[in-house]
């Protein structure tokens, strides 16, 4: 006899895969790896990673990306957001060393900056809010896309000097573990797409299960090298005062400006939910290859990011639903998905399972 597995009640506004990451920190720190244990863990995390970009590559559906580009404005905006914009902040937090933050956590800060917009969450409270779940779908798979490029180079940009190790031998990494398997999968996605939707709930266990094994061996090197001894209770509280700010900044930039460029309010909506998240499942993978025993310590702000922006965006998307009726649909563009009786719920669940809330695609 199967018995369901317990979940979290829906009044608590705690993502659940943020406490198993919690956990998974917290073994880390009271079990580390060492010695042979470490080699087998960075192995796994290595295939992990390279297993997380595969499974990418073989859902995003091509002709979702294809059809997308006819709302090239909102999308550029979006990217804007992301890979201009975000990083501009992160620089000029650079003034906040070493009285606010200190060099190691202004990295991670940096690097948070640096990360593609995440997919699932922003679909889903663009749902919540009434807004164009199409537009958010392919604004979050472009940025997905151009990410496995942009945020390594980005690094090698601005990471100079901070830790970054951005290197050949990073750059011989990013393209294994990251961009071939990501090309695998779209090569395979037309042999293997059916198998995965029809398993898309084994298969989001498994990203974050791999997700889970990444940051393990991450802060399992950490401890080992003794680096969170740089990280004190008032710098931790520092952090979040500095990214709870940048947040609040991303959110009313990207509302603001997408209402001065002129777009309506269904793609609105998409533009701030995309454009002021960043991806932790992108992010993590990508900061163990590229930060080495350093990945978990410049991982945190990222971790502490992400549960924010799911904490504030829940609340934000439900105001935006209460507050405004849908819009009428006008021709030629794609109609925004209402959240509808048990569209939040349907949607929070499809980001707590890793999934897309259903939707029309493009």
């Amino acid at each position: 006899m199967h018995r369901p597995v317990p979940k979290l009640p829906s009044w608590l506004p705690v993502d659940g895969f943020i406490l198993a990451l919690v956990g998974t920190v917290g073994l880390a720190a009271l079990l580390p790896a060492r010695g042979p244990a470490a080699t087998v863990a960075e192995g796994a995390s290595t295939g992990a990673v390279a297993l997380l970009f595969f499974l990418y590559g073989a859902r995003l559906s091509t002709r979702e990306a294809l059809d997308g580009l006819r709302h090239w404005r909102l999308h550029l905006t979006v990217l804007a957001c992301t890979f201009v914009l975000f990083p501009l902040l992160g620089l000029a937090a650079r003034f906040l060393v070493p009285e606010v933050l200190s060099p190691t956590l202004y990295t991670g800060l940096l690097f948070l900056c640096l990360v593609p917009s995440t997919v699932q969450s922003s679909i889903a409270f663009t749902a919540i809010a009434r807004g164009n779940v199409a537009a958010a779908i392919c604004a979050g798979s472009f940025s997905s896309i151009l990410g496995i490029v942009v945020t390594p180079l980005l690094a090698a940009l601005v990471l100079h000097g901070n830790g970054g190790g951005f290197s050949a031998g990073s750059l011989l990494k990013i393209v294994c573990q990251l961009l071939l398997p990501f090309v695998a999968g779209q090569l395979l996605r037309r042999w293997i797409g059916g198998f995965l939707t029809r398993h898309r709930t084994v298969l989001g266990r498994v990203d974050r299960g791999s997700i889970l094994l990444v940051v393990y061996a991450a802060f399992s090197a950490g401890v080992v090298q003794g680096i969170w001894h740089q990280v004190s209770a008032l710098r931790l509280l520092c952090l979040l005062g500095v990214e709870a700010a940048l947040l609040a900044v991303m959110l009313t930039v990207s509302s603001y400006g997408a209402g001065k460029l002129g777009f309506r309010r269904a793609d609105r909506i998409a533009i701030t939910f995309a454009g002021s998240k960043k991806s932790l499942a992108a992010g993590l993978p990508m900061a163990s290859v590229l930060f080495g025993a350093q990945a978990g310590l410049v991982a945190l702000p990222l971790m502490l990011f992400h549960q924010m922006q799911l904490m504030v965006c829940a609340v934000l998307a439900k105001r935006m639903a209460a507050r405004t009726a849908p819009e009428p649909r006008r021709e030629g563009v794609p109609a925004a998905t209402p959240a509808g009786p048990g569209g939040a719920a349907e949607a929070t669940a499809a980001v707590a399972a890793g999934q897309r809330p259903s939707g029309p695609r493009t």
